[in-house]
């Protein structure tokens, strides 16, 4: 019964707050738009097939960072970590703000995804982020963010070389992609918000969120040692 309740709270809380959103917002949007076209003319939204809840196929919506790929080879998701070398110095700017991710709240107000929730899998990546225990996190609404995507954001994107990410930050973050589903709740969602403002902020002021970032890690248990590495300024 109290998990209904919860889920109810929940889906009527991303209504609410994704209409909400879409609505302060708006001026963002504008300048968002405004600033794509100019930095690199071609499309403002990028449309990608994810993976959420069921492992059901849904269409994730992003102001697009990247520019237009010009071969087949580069519309691969295969390697976890963006292509560095095509994202434009706007697009860096709204990944690192978040503001590219300001369209999921479309995907929340129709319900294909949650405030709150593990990442929505990339259909190349669907067989190592839903392998196995971390495929739990298909029971769930994918979020816009939660505790994976906060270490991803903290952590995962100093990061630069796919190898490296795969073997440093993937660990970590699958198991925290499992960790949600099992300890959801009101509480926890209101403060997997707070820490996403917060981080956001601290990558504004050029700081890291160390307390967050080794709650974070101490929340999973893995077998790699991970040092946290300095945001470059």
């Amino acid at each position: 019964m109290k998990r209904k309740v919860y889920f109810f709270i929940k889906r009527l809380f991303d209504i609410l707050a994704s209409f909400f959103g879409l609505i302060v917002t708006f001026p963002i949007w504008l300048i968002t738009i405004i600033g794509i076209l100019i930095s690199d003319p071609g499309p403002i939204f990028y449309k990608a097939t994810r993976i959420g809840k069921d492992n059901r196929e849904f269409y994730m919506w992003k102001f697009r960072s990247m520019r237009v790929p010009k071969k087949e080879s580069e519309k691969s998701e295969v390697s976890f970590k963006a292509d560095v070398n095509r994202i434009f110095p706007f697009g860096e700017i709204i990944r690192r703000l978040k503001i590219d991710e300001l369209p999921q709240l479309i995907n929340i107000l129709f319900g294909s995804m949650s405030i709150v929730g593990p990442r929505p899998a990339a259909k190349d990546q669907v067989e190592i982020m839903r392998a196995g225990k971390y495929n739990v996190a298909s029971t769930v609404k994918p979020g816009l963010t939660g505790p994976a995507a906060l270490y991803d954001y903290i952590y995962g994107d100093t990061v630069e070389d796919p190898d490296e990410y795969t073997k440093l930050v993937l660990p970590t973050r699958l198991e925290l992609e499992a960790y949600y589903p099992l300890h959801m709740s009101t509480g926890y969602d209101i403060k997997m918000i707070w820490y996403t403002l917060v981080c956001i902020l601290y990558s504004v002021v050029k700081k890291e969120p160390k307390k967050i970032f080794n709650e974070l890690v101490g929340c999973v248990s893995v077998e790699e040692n991970h040092e946290f590495q300095e945001v470059p300024v």
